[in-house]
């Protein structure tokens, strides 16, 4: 197989396993880190969730320092802060710190989700969050990275970050305007060619980017069969099925524990939808899938957002997607 043409990166959420506590799944977050480096990813994010059982990464700021100072060569970047949970000044502080200890490595992904739960929601202390304040939050903290703000943010960095922009639906119009490369991910990828279509239509070129970019995110699982890469697939479809029944996203359980599940008609059109979103199956197979994704959308880079219980599983999955982009 010809290797697919452009770079392939990785989201990793930091994955709590059952039975297992979180620092455990902090330094895998790590580790994982050192192996996809090994294996030529060109970007390594981590992510921010609040509250939630099967997470354990709630400070991207703190984890991407630790990922840096523990790497050489692989960028390290969020996927994302979440803006309606952060001043702009302490997000450019806590990124042009990053950026001054690890230059040229740094990314900034900015996300607009709010917590997962009414609860979570009431203790970051925001309800809601308008397009209108995204784009108004995104426009401040470039000022304050650029040191174009009302007050200097420290430390100076010689260069700021890059900035991402991770969403849909009218967040891509917000990119446009800030001239900014998009994430685009999840099960509503396939449907979003339209919106594609409006964000390269409306970009305003910048600095950062004087092209419209787009990163596609998914799931994305290389097994010997189509059936043992669904399986590898199910304990966090499995999960996502949980979430919306109790209310929590759990930790990930054994392949074995939730193959002998019976799910109920709810629960089945979850795990259905999720791995629908993903692609799954042999090396052949998932490479001609992402290709036609790459060709449909445009992509400039791929984010694979791979997950299982067993993480020898894991890092083999992580090669296996590896291979697909730097093959001869």
């Amino acid at each position: 197989m010809s290797a697919l043409k452009v770079p392939v990166s990785l989201l990793d959420r930091s994955r709590t396993r059952a039975g297992e506590d979180h620092a455990s799944a902090l330094w895998a977050t790590v580790e994982r880190a050192r192996h996809v480096e090994d294996l030529g990813h060109h970007r390594f994010w981590v992510a921010e969730h609040h509250a939630v059982p099967g997470i354990a990464s709630g400070s991207p700021a703190v984890l991407i320092a630790s990922v840096a100072a523990r790497t050489d060569r692989i960028r390290v970047g969020s996927g994302g802060v979440m803006l309606p949970n952060h001043r702009p000044i302490l997000v450019a502080e806590q990124f042009k710190m990053l950026q001054s200890l690890h230059p040229g490595r740094i990314d900034l992904g900015l996300g607009r989700s709010l917590g997962f739960t009414a609860p979570v929601r009431q203790a970051l202390g925001v309800t809601r969050y308008p397009p209108d304040q995204f784009e108004q939050d995104i426009a401040a903290l470039r000022d304050f990275l650029s040191g174009n703000g009302p007050v200097t943010a420290m430390p100076a960095s010689p260069e700021p970050p890059p900035l991402f922009v991770l969403t849909t639906g009218s967040g891509l119009e917000v990119a446009a305007r800030a001239g900014l490369p998009v994430v685009v991910g999840g099960p509503a990828l396939r449907e979003e060619h339209g919106g594609l279509a409006t964000y390269r239509e409306q970009f305003r070129p910048s600095a950062q980017c004087p092209e419209p970019q787009v990163i596609i995110s998914l799931d994305v699982m290389v097994a010997e069969t189509t059936e043992r890469a669904r399986e590898l697939l199910l304990p966090e479809a499995w999960a996502m099925a949980d979430s919306q029944t109790i209310g929590a996203f759990p930790p990930l359980s054994p392949v074995e524990v939730v193959r002998e599940r019976v799910p109920t008609a709810k629960q089945a059109r979850t795990i259905e939808r999720t791995l629908g979103g993903a692609v799954y199956g042999t090396a052949a197979h998932v490479q001609q899938e992402l290709a036609a994704l790459i060709e449909s959308t445009g992509a400039a880079e791929v984010l694979a957002s791979t997950s299982t219980y067993d993480r020898d599983d894991l890092a083999g999955a992580d090669a296996a997607v590896a291979a697909l982009f730097t093959a001869a």
